[in-house]
């Protein structure tokens, strides 16, 4: 039987092919944790049929939820949006973190274009400690830690962007105020309402399925690359000005607010089961929740925080408890449901502990691991405080919630319709000033009265006994606090988005006005 030759080129052309080949299906999957957070935009707690929204729209969240845990007394650490997204990312409450304001007493504050401030330097992120670890990190959508240079997220350990640094507001007139630039990576690449669209009389815009689409991509290029990620994916559509695709316009019960629920939750479903796709769902932890609260003063065009007291801007339940869903195929039993206090700062520790990765040691941290509760159903008891602004309003421990002062909004934005507890009107609660219960707290039972509509009263021994515990927790927790540098106290103009990074190769550059700092007005 004659010889077979086979040329060197041969040999060289066969291996080539092996190794497409070995690239197409993937390199071996990291042993280590892949984690992916998707943190929604003034979403509340009742808008997931799961929760009890009886539209029952939220298909793929529900399903999520059946397959994974779902936190039912999971909290945010601010009841607006970017103090709460520098809380989750540094795992530090935002009195510690700065992003706070003392220009006035118990003041929301965030970052709309005129701040100055932003996330600080002195703070170190989840995103750059997993960095260090050997994590590709991705961040899709909203920002919200400031818009100047120095505090843009590829200074602050991802390697990714595609997104905002603000809400999307607009459109504006790019002479008194600039229309908000999107990024891709380090330099903005159009500007909301001119190169992405968003439609405010249809409310049709295609960003949500972009950013669907560029969590995909991401998903798929660390599953050929076979290294840890981090997915913080933050998109935007259910915070005003609603918007939707052509596809999901018009398809739910609830109006375009639903109609972004949909399409968010259609993205959510597409993401796991990209996942599953690529054999990563069992080594990927996935964790659904909010930043705040649902809008009440969106009224009909904003969320619903089911049974809870008020919303978004509030300490009230409504304001602060989120919808939470923890997803982790073969580690996280399905059908779970946990009652252990938790808060947003818990991803920032529960993520170092998945990546092994260690904290600097210089400072406290008010998360605390989730994996216990996770996989193992623990649960343990810890406090859960509420700050609005510089002041801390409330505690909770167990089921017992006091309050120290209460405040929805003054008198003068209701009489113009801003109302942040939608008509629910409780005396001495819902309060239209500030009113300082410090002497004799505000106590509810979260369990028999979710909706903080019936105290408990002082004279009683119940009140006194759950009293005791809670002022020790709030005397130890104020014995440990050094709040940082506050962060929403001055505002400039010429601070705006008037010629981001990349705009010179676009021919988009603004010309701004001179710098003339003020202190921030926060009126509520």
């Amino acid at each position: 039987m004659a010889g077979v030759f086979v040329s060197m080129a041969e040999i060289g052309a066969v291996f080539v092919f092996l190794l497409c080949l070995c690239d197409v299906r993937g390199a071996e999957p990291s042993s280590t944790p892949n984690i992916i957070i998707m943190l929604m935009d003034d979403m509340g707690w009742g808008d997931l049929g799961i929760l009890g929204q009886p539209e029952k729209e939220t298909l793929n969240l529900d399903k999520m939820a059946a397959e994974g845990m779902l936190l039912m007394d999971f909290y945010t650490a601010n009841p607006l949006c970017s103090p709460s997204r520098a809380a989750l990312l540094t795992g530090r409450l935002p009195i510690r973190n700065g992003f706070y304001t003392t220009n006035d007493h118990a003041r929301n504050g965030y970052t709309p274009q005129q701040i100055v401030g932003g996330i600080p330097d002195s703070e170190v992120l989840v995103s750059e400690l997993l960095a260090q670890a050997g994590y590709r990190n991705k961040i899709i959508g909203k920002w919200h830690l400031g818009h100047r240079p120095q505090y843009l997220p590829l200074g602050h350990g991802f390697h990714e962007w595609f997104g905002a640094p603000n809400c999307h507001f607009g459109p504006y007139d790019n002479k008194a105020t600039p229309n908000i630039p999107v990024y891709n990576g380090s330099e903005m690449v159009g500007r909301y309402y001119e190169d992405f669209a968003i439609s405010r009389a249809s409310g049709e815009s295609n960003l949500t399925q972009l950013y669907v689409s560029e969590a995909l991509d991401f998903i798929d290029r660390q599953a050929a690359a076979g290294r840890p990620f981090f997915l913080y994916w933050a998109p935007d559509a259910t915070h005003g000005p609603l918007y939707a695709s052509r596809g999901f316009l018009g398809t739910s019960r609830r109006g375009l607010y639903g109609d972004a629920v949909r399409e968010l939750d259609d993205g959510v479903g597409r993401i796991l089961a990209r996942l599953r796709a690529r054999g990563l769902d069992t080594n990927t932890l996935v964790f659904f929740t909010s930043d705040n609260g649902a809008a009440m003063v969106s009224r009909t065009e904003g969320g619903s925080n089911g049974p809870f007291l008020c919303g978004k801007q509030t300490t009230f339940e409504g304001g602060m408890r989120e919808p939470a869903i923890a997803w982790w195929p073969s580690r996280i039993q399905p059908g779970q449901i946990s009652h252990q206090l938790s808060t947003v700062m818990d991803l920032f520790t529960t993520a170092l502990e998945l990546a092994g990765a260690v904290p600097p040691s210089d400072r406290v941290y008010d998360g605390m691991s989730m994996l216990p509760t996770l996989l193992n159903g623990t649960e343990v008891d810890r406090p859960v405080f509420y700050y609005r602004g510089d002041e801390l309003m409330a505690v909770r421990y167990g089921l017992y919630k006091a309050h120290f002062w209460t405040w929805t909004n003054g008198q003068d934005e209701r009489s113009k319709g801003i109302d942040f507890c939608r008509g629910e009107d409780i005396p001495g609660v819902t309060t239209m000033q500030q009113v300082n219960y410090t002497d004799s707290p505000l106590l509810f039972h979260l369990g028999r009265d979710p909706g903080e509509r019936y105290s408990i009263k002082p004279k009683s021994s119940e009140y006194k006994q759950a009293m005791r515990k809670l002022e020790d927790l709030v005397a130890e927790h104020r014995a440990g606090l050094l709040p940082g540098e506050p962060q929403f106290n001055m505002c400039d103009s010429a601070v705006m988005n008037w010629a981001p990074a990349g705009c010179e190769k676009l021919g988009r550059c603004l010309k701004g006005p001179e710098s003339k700092p003020y202190k921030c007005p926060w009126p509520h």
